[in-house]
């Protein structure tokens, strides 16, 4: 198992695999299924991870077993002083195996290759166990509140969703 940069040629797994993940009953075999927090709708389609994989200061670290077959991923973003993580994503019935974690090391590893100091996050204020995994590998809280973006084709949610900041420095 290794944990290497994704290509355009990883869209389409990768998609499958973040949307696994976090909607429809699939995803509730796993642990950070948001299938009960949004009704219908996508994580993350093919013209938004394609961009995600272009972006300038952008990347998709993706975890990929013996035979290539891609288990996790996390998205990293260059700002100023910090890398912004997001979508760190685990197949469902992959987790529990610190694959994880492992693409949280890498992150931070990445973050401090780059000369990053900090790294921040976003996580949904109603998922405190998601929350205490992130605490339990040293992020913290900032107090800092963000609203949870709607789009349409992502879903509809089935209450009032706000996103929590959480940092962690790296150096």
């Amino acid at each position: 198992m290794s944990i290497i940069k994704a290509t355009l040629e990883d869209v389409p797994a990768l998609v499958e695999l973040i949307n696994s993940a976090y909607r429809g009953e699939f995803s509730k075999k796993g642990w950070t299924s948001e299938a009960d927090l949004l009704v219908g709708g996508k994580r993350v389609d093919e013209i938004h991870m394609t961009n995600m994989i272009l972006k300038k200061g952008s990347m998709v670290l993706k975890h990929v077993t013996a035979t290539n077959q891609i288990t996790g991923c996390v998205y990293l973003e260059a700002h100023g002083d910090h890398l912004y993580l997001g979508t760190l994503t685990v197949s469902p019935v992959e987790q529990a195996k610190g694959i994880g974690k492992q693409l949280l090391k890498a992150s931070e590893a990445e973050a401090v290759l780059q000369g990053k100091d900090y790294i921040i996050m976003t996580v949904i204020t109603v998922r405190p166990e998601l929350i205490g995994w992130y605490n339990r590998h040293g992020y913290v809280d900032t107090g800092i509140r963000k609203p949870f973006p709607h789009e349409p084709w992502q879903g509809r949610p089935s209450q009032p969703l706000e996103f929590m900041v959480l940092k962690k420095m790296v150096r």
